[in-house]
């Protein structure tokens, strides 16, 4: 059964933050709040937390993950980021987005979209979020925490715990989350393109 920690959401305390990467390095999953809504949590690449996901959310071989990032510098490791994307994710991050862009090889293959290799990346506005990326030192890979039948996220970790709780390590309490995903936006293509209205304003993008 997986452990429910509490952490501060605006001050998060390091030994509890420290729990979280010691967990998502030794292969763990977890579930934790971002300023969306709650997602799942692993070590960048990890084909077996990837399997568990995909086998809770029963999605196939080709569903997207998304690399939760701490800032756009740790972004140009993992996409190729032409300037006018880059002036693009500088204006709209930390927030609710997802965006899609090119592949750098530093992305495992089995991340990347099948056939375009592109991936999902995102930088957070949400302070614990931010703390247990700067502690892992590298992204986490992430899915929003949405079950089949759902039509939007779970938000309270005690009901998380009753759905899923045999099936992932770890779950993070930190107050309420939202109940909506991000918006996607793809620039993969040299274009914008909305692929998802989520929580993130997208009228900027139209």
């Amino acid at each position: 059964m997986a452990k429910i920690i509490e952490i501060h959401p605006i001050d998060p305390q390091p030994r509890r933050v420290a729990k979280v990467v010691e967990t998502i390095s030794e292969g763990g999953l977890i579930a934790y709040p971002t300023d969306s809504s709650y997602a799942f949590g692993c070590h960048i690449g990890d084909k077996r937390a990837m399997d568990r996901i995909r086998r809770i959310r029963r999605t196939d071989k080709h569903h997207n993950f998304t690399l939760v990032c701490s800032d756009l510098s740790e972004i140009s490791t993992y996409a190729r980021v032409d300037n006018w994307a880059y002036r693009m994710l500088k204006a709209m991050t930390p927030g609710p987005y997802t965006f899609i862009l090119p592949a750098t090889r530093e992305v495992p293959k089995r991340l990347q979209h099948a056939k375009r290799r592109t991936i999902g990346l995102r930088v957070p506005d949400h302070q614990l979020v931010r703390a247990v990326l700067e502690a892992l030192g590298e992204p986490i890979m992430s899915s929003t925490l949405v079950l089949p039948g759902d039509d939007l996220p779970l938000t309270d970790p005690h009901e998380i715990e009753r759905r899923i709780g045999h099936d992932i390590d770890l779950i993070i309490d930190a107050g309420p989350t939202g109940i909506e995903p991000t918006s996607v936006i793809d620039l993969s293509e040299g274009t914008v393109e909305v692929l998802r209205v989520g929580r993130g304003d997208v009228s900027a993008f139209l």
